[in-house]
């Protein structure tokens, strides 16, 4: 590995051996001298149902000899038709259109792209800025970056990326200003993309619904196209299916990826209404959206999310993600008692965060490191951003992991007494 890999995220002088892992089942990672580790951050957010899950893995199969890849410029296939069938049905919009992309980045790629298109297809050149959030992150390519807050992710290309309006993560302080900026600039600004209630790599940081909905609300009355980047919120970690599901104001441009094949394989999606795609319906062929993956709409990764919503929709699934949800909030209270230096425990769903208040609170707080390795040594895989701490659990866990990943953290809270 050494000699060959580059891995991501991760400084490469003194960097630590990774693990090799031989074979993942339910919550588990095994290592190649055989040590277990609970994956409580289910491997980036990705792994709703566990690792190695045996119906996925048998409609992977059944799909792999039947057809495992075509271009899908001309040709189509059932479990691409199949996919946006089912997920048109639950989105939380009227949403009328799916199209495919194969990670988080490149859905919200298209979804920049497909919004500032469409005023350009109106000639309406003028709207083509983008607001977006302070303490966002979108992603690692370029039009990702751009509307992700300036931050050690972009700092290498700050003077390559385009111009964006940043809002203030909302507040009741700062929401009146907010809502006086998106009116100041609505008539050059082509759409408002935002993580719904809980900003994921910029520290799991949560805010309010009903704020959220005053921004999108200001934003709809000028127009402006609403893109709810709900990769890593979506699939019920949130609590419902989608964190959209709390708002009263549904977005235009929805983003998915991470959990959409249950972390099978690569996929993500960006679904849009019927607005924004008649836009597209022109005898111009230049006002096509030019845009495409080698990879869209993948069989295998469409049928991968076919069987992950499969499970999704049974009941000892939701039972689960409830079950989950009531123990971290009970956790969240035993926290709060103790006498470690730690702030903002925030609960949302099944979703746990919290900073250590040792040191400076930023993403290369070597914070980080430590909690890894001493989490590991206990049989739990964390892997904090900086200080920020948390977790984010498949729904397959058990009472008891969860309560040994529960007790780890206990540990390594001691630490900082």
């Amino acid at each position: 590995d050494a000699a060959v890999i580059w891995h991501p995220f991760t400084p490469q002088k003194n960097r630590i051996a990774p693990i090799p892992i031989t074979k993942g089942k339910g919550t588990l990672l095994y290592d190649a001298d055989g040590n277990t580790y609970i994956d409580a951050i289910s491997s980036w957010w990705v792994t709703l149902h566990g690792h190695a899950h045996p119906y996925i893995a048998e409609k992977l199969y059944q799909q792999a000899l039947q057809l495992e890849q075509v271009i899908f410029a001309g040709f189509t296939h059932e479990p691409a038709v199949r996919l946006a069938e089912q997920l048109l049905e639950i989105l939380p919009g009227p949403f009328t259109k799916i199209f495919y992309s194969d990670n988080g980045s490149t859905s919200t790629e298209v979804a920049l792209k497909m919004a500032i298109q469409f005023w350009w297809n109106q000639q309406q050149q003028h709207r083509k800025k983008i607001i977006a959030l302070k303490n966002a992150y979108h992603g690692d390519t370029f039009g990702a970056m751009s509307v992700s807050d300036r931050s050690i992710f972009t700092l290498a290309f700050h003077d390559l990326l385009f111009e964006v309006i940043f809002l203030d993560t909302p507040t009741p302080e700062n929401i009146t200003t907010s809502i006086a900026t998106i009116q100041q600039h609505a008539r050059e600004v082509a759409a408002f993309i935002y993580e719904p209630l809980v900003q994921g790599a910029g520290g799991l940081k949560m805010y309010d619904a009903g704020l959220l909905n005053q921004l999108l609300t200001a934003a709809k009355s000028h127009d402006l196209i609403c893109i709810a980047d709900e990769v890593m919120t979506g699939f019920y970690r949130t609590g419902k299916i989608f964190a959209s599901a709390y708002l009263n104001v549904p977005p235009d441009i929805i983003c998915l990826s991470k959990g959409l094949t249950g972390g099978t394989m690569a996929l993500g999606i960006t679904a849009c209404t019927s607005q924004i795609y008649d836009a597209y319906v022109q005898d111009d062929a230049l006002k096509t959206f030019f845009h495409g993956h080698s990879f869209t709409a993948n069989p295998l990764a469409c049928t991968a999310a076919l069987a992950s919503l499969d499970l999704l929709q049974q009941y000892h699934t939701v039972k689960s993600i409830e079950t989950i949800g009531a123990a971290i909030q009970n956790f969240a209270l035993e926290l709060a008692q103790l006498k470690v230096p730690i702030k903002n425990i925030r609960v949302l769903g099944t979703l746990l965060a919290f900073e250590i208040t040792s040191g400076k609170d930023e993403y290369l707080n070597d914070i980080s490191r430590f909690v890894t390795q001493t989490a590991l040594q206990q049989g739990v895989y964390l892997r904090p951003l900086g200080n920020t701490m948390y977790i984010m659990p498949p729904y397959c866990i058990s009472n008891e992991e969860l309560n040994c990943v529960f007790s780890v953290i206990k540990n390594i809270l001691q630490h900082y007494e």
